[in-house]
């Protein structure tokens, strides 16, 4: 059995961004990850301003993630077309390159990281891996994406009748893709789904698409899904067929969207799509989530009055009406908490 003050289950955009909260306050934690080198989560890939200003105080320069600015929209429904400039420049990147430069910052600043360790199973702060060891945390951060973990799943329910599934394929770079999509970013609109396409930093174009479940399974499949919608509309078709018919097409499936989590428990703490699950390429990641849409907090220390033993707490972790301190028992506990989801949320 092994014991740490703070234990981060997950090292994606919303593990990563509470270890470096954790690390730059100096309190102690360790984070686990399942996979032993970051691949290349389903997403949307579209970071809005408000995410890019939530990563600059994080310490991230949004030119380490792509130098190229995302400064339009285009928008199809039918044969209808909008075209619109964004309020600020947004950024379009590949959860691989966003991951790795989240989780490397976090190992920069004193983050202990152990890569290879997969979750099987909680139990209130018993925490149980595959390989059959336990961890006894005083504070536990669920960020374990759109995987659920036994005994923390989220409810079945929330799925609907009718559950959406996540599908994306990527594009190989090209001149036309390139001229069409360099600083821009489409959505096409579609019976029971849409779909978004954004050129990223490795130069290939990420096709995302959010589609209920009943509209996938009355064309067939994932691919002869692609093949209709090509048909369908002719402007989302120009891009179909420029995929390679070797391309993997990756689905999730089940996807919550819509859920979040209302209530905490103690001192564990759901992040990101654990704690709340909006439509992919929303670009809004965090601040979607938040209340009024204002910026997600960033964890930091703050001594208080009559500070417990260990003469620090971690202040605004997890959501803005939630404090965390270590209890004088050595036992973390949160304070003034209310009805609202984490705000560490990853990116959509």
């Amino acid at each position: 059995m092994r014991r740490t003050p703070a234990l981060i289950v997950g090292g994606g955009l919303a593990g990563a961004a509470t270890a470096i909260g954790l690390a730059r306050a100096g309190l102690p934690h360790l984070l686990v990850e399942r996979s032993r080198e970051t691949g290349d989560a389903i997403c949307g890939g579209f970071l809005s301003w408000r995410t890019l200003e939530t990563l600059a105080g994080l310490g991230i320069d949004p030119d380490m993630l792509n130098p190229t600015r995302v400064t339009r929209a285009r928008i199809y429904a039918g044969t209808r077309r909008a075209d619109a400039a964004l309020p600020h420049a947004a950024v379009s990147v590949t959860r691989r390159r966003l991951d790795s430069v989240m989780l490397a910052h976090a190992a920069r600043l004193g983050t202990p990281i152990e890569r290879g360790v997969t979750v099987r199973e909680i139990d209130g702060l018993t925490v149980r891996t595959a390989d059959g060891a336990t961890f006894t945390p005083d504070a536990l951060f669920l960020a374990s994406g759109k995987q659920d973990v036994r005994g923390m799943a989220r409810p079945e329910t929330a799925r609907g009748i009718d559950p959406t599934l996540g599908l994306r394929v990527r594009i190989a770079p090209s001149p036309a893709l390139r001229r069409a999509l360099d600083g821009g970013i489409e959505l096409h609109l579609f019976d029971r789904g849409y779909a978004g396409l954004a050129l990223q930093e490795d130069g290939t174009a990420n096709l995302c698409l959010a589609v209920h479940r009943s509209r996938l399974q009355a064309a067939g499949s994932p691919a002869q899904l692609l093949a209709a919608l090509g048909r369908d509309m002719p402007a989302l078709g120009e891009w179909i067929a420029l995929i390679d018919g070797r391309a993997s097409i990756d689905a999730i499936a089940n996807v919550p969207y819509g859920w979040r989590q209302r209530v905490g428990v103690g001192a564990l703490f759901r992040l990101g799509d654990q704690a709340g699950v909006i439509p992919s390429l929303a670009g809004k990641g965090w601040a979607s989530r938040s209340p009024a849409g204002s910026p997600p907090p960033r964890p930091m220390s703050a001594a208080g009055p009559d500070p417990p033993s260990g003469g620090r707490r971690i202040s605004r972790v997890a959501s803005p009406a939630r404090s965390v301190s270590p209890a004088p028992s050595g036992r973390w506990r949160r304070a003034g908490a209310r009805r609202g989801c984490s705000r560490f949320c990853a990116l959509a």
